[in-house]
C-alpha cells in the first residue's frame, strides 16, 4: 500500500487527503505544544521550536501510524455492515498509539531535555493524553464522514445502475417472448393441442403461456429471486417448449432440496435454456438436452453443443446481462464456459447477505 500514491488515498480514503493531512498536522502540533508545553514569549526562541518541532514530530507519527491502520482497516471491511467492526477498532487503535508513541515520547524527551540541563513540560500523562486521543478522533471522524458520505454516493450510483440494468434485461425478456416467432411458435402449437388433444390440455398450456408473462412483469423490481420461484417461472417456459418440440427437447433436472431457498438473479435461468434453444439443434435425431444441478453454492447450466448450419452469429446480449446484473448486485461472478464440445454456465447461488 503506498501511502503517497494519489490514485490510493483516492480509492481508501474517498479524497486526497494530503492538504487535510498537512493542514491538520500543522494546527495539531501548534494546538498540542501550547497546551503541554510553556510556549510563553519568555523562553528563548531555541527552546519555543524545539518544543514545537517535538509536538509536530509526535504529531506526524500519530497521523501517519492512525492513518494507515484507518486504510488496513477499510480494506479489511470495505461494506457497510462492517461499519460498527471498524469504526471500534480504530478507536482502540488510536488509544493504544497515543500511548505507546506520545506516552513513550514524553518520557524520552523528559530525558532528553535533562541531559542539557533543560526541564521538559512535555510530560505525558492520562490527563494529556485524553485530550489528544479527543482530537485525534475528532480527525478520524471527518475522514470516516467523508469515507461514508463517498460510499453512500457509489451506493446510491450501483442501485440506480442496477435498476435500469434490471428494467433492461426484463424489457428484453418480454421483447424475446413478445416477438412475432415466439408468439407464431405459441399460437401454433396451441392450435395443434386444440386439434389433437383435449380442451384441459389447451386450458394448461394457456395457464403456463400467462405465467410467463406475468412472471415477466412482476419480477422487474426485484435484484434477487429465490431458487424455487425461479424454477417455477422456467418450468412454465419449458412446458410452452416441449410442447413445441416434444420428447427432441430435454431437461436433466438435479437440484437440492436445501439449495431452493438461495438467491438468483431473476430469469438468468430461463434466458440461459432460451439461449440453449437459439443456438443448437432440436431434432429427433440429435435431441437437445440441458442440464440443471447445483453443486455447492453454484447452479450449473450445460448443454452438448449442436450447432444449426445456418445459425447467425451470437451477440452474446444476454450473458453480457446476466454478468452485467451479477457484478451489481453481488462480488460473486458467473462462469462461463465452451470447450467445443459442451457449453456450461456456472450461476453463483446467493444469500441475502451476499449482496452489495
Amino acid at each position: 500500500m503506498k501511502l503517497f500514491d494519489k490514485e490510493k488515498r483516492i480509492q481508501y480514503l474517498g479524497f486526497n487527503d494530503f492538504w487535510f493531512s498537512t493542514i491538520g498536522i500543522i494546527v495539531i502540533s501548534f494546538v498540542t505544544s501550547f497546551l503541554f508545553n510553556d510556549m510563553s514569549m519568555d523562553n528563548p526562541f531555541i527552546i519555543l521550536f524545539i518544543r514545537w518541532s517535538s509536538s509536530l514530530f509526535f504529531t506526524i507519527l500519530d497521523w501517519l501510524i492512525i492513518r494507515a491502520i484507518l486504510i488496513f482497516l477499510r480494506r479489511q471491511f470495505p461494506d457497510f455492515k462492517d461499519d460498527t467492526k471498524r469504526i471500534t477498532a480504530l478507536f482502540i487503535a488510536i488509544i493504544a498509539v497515543i500511548l505507546l508513541v506520545d506516552f513513550s515520547g514524553g518520557n524520552f524527551l523528559t530525558f532528553f531535555f535533562s541531559l542539557f540541563g533543560m526541564v521538559s513540560t512535555y510530560s505525558m500523562n492520562f490527563k494529556v493524553l485524553l485530550p489528544i486521543i479527543i482530537i485525534v478522533v475528532m480527525d478520524m471522524a471527518i475522514y470516516e464522514a467523508i469515507y461514508y458520505y463517498v460510499r453512500l454516493k457509489k451506493s446510491i450510483r450501483e442501485e440506480e445502475q442496477t435498476k435500469q440494468v434490471m428494467i433492461q434485461a426484463q424489457l428484453d425478456t418480454l421483447t424475446n417472448q413478445a416477438k412475432p416467432h415466439f408468439l407464431f411458435n405459441s399460437l401454433n402449437t396451441l392450435r395443434d393441442i386444440i386439434d389433437v388433444e383435449d380442451k384441459e390440455d389447451a386450458k394448461v398450456f394457456v395457464d403456463k403461456l400467462s405465467d410467463v408473462y406475468r412472471f415477466i412483469l412482476e419480477s422487474g423490481n426485484s435484484n434477487l429471486l429465490q431458487l424455487h420461484e425461479e424454477l417455477k417461472f422456467v418450468k412454465s417456459y419449458i412446458h410452452i417448449q416441449k410442447e413445441r418440440f416434444g420428447d427432441n427437447f430435454l431437461i436433466d433436472w438435479d437440484i437440492s432440496e436445501d439449495k431452493l431457498s438461495t438467491m438468483i438473479i431473476p430469469m438468468s435461468l430461463q434466458l440461459l435454456i432460451e439461449n440453449a434453444i437459439k443456438h443448437n439443434v432440436v431434432s429427433k435425431a440429435k435431441p437437445l438436452i440441458v442440464s440443471v444441478k447445483t453443486e455447492g453454492n453454484q447452479l450449473i447450466v450445460s448443454n452438448k453443443i449442436q450447432k444449426k448450419s445456418t445459425q447467425l452469429p451470437s451477440t452474446k446480449i444476454g450473458l453480457k446481462n446476466i454478468t452485467r446484473r451479477y457484478s451489481l448486485v453481488s462480488d460473486k461472478a458467473i462462469e462461463i464456459n465452451n470447450d467445443g464440445e459442451f457449453f456450461t454456465v456456472i450461476l453463483p447461488l446467493l444469500k441475502i447477505q451476499d449482496q452489495k
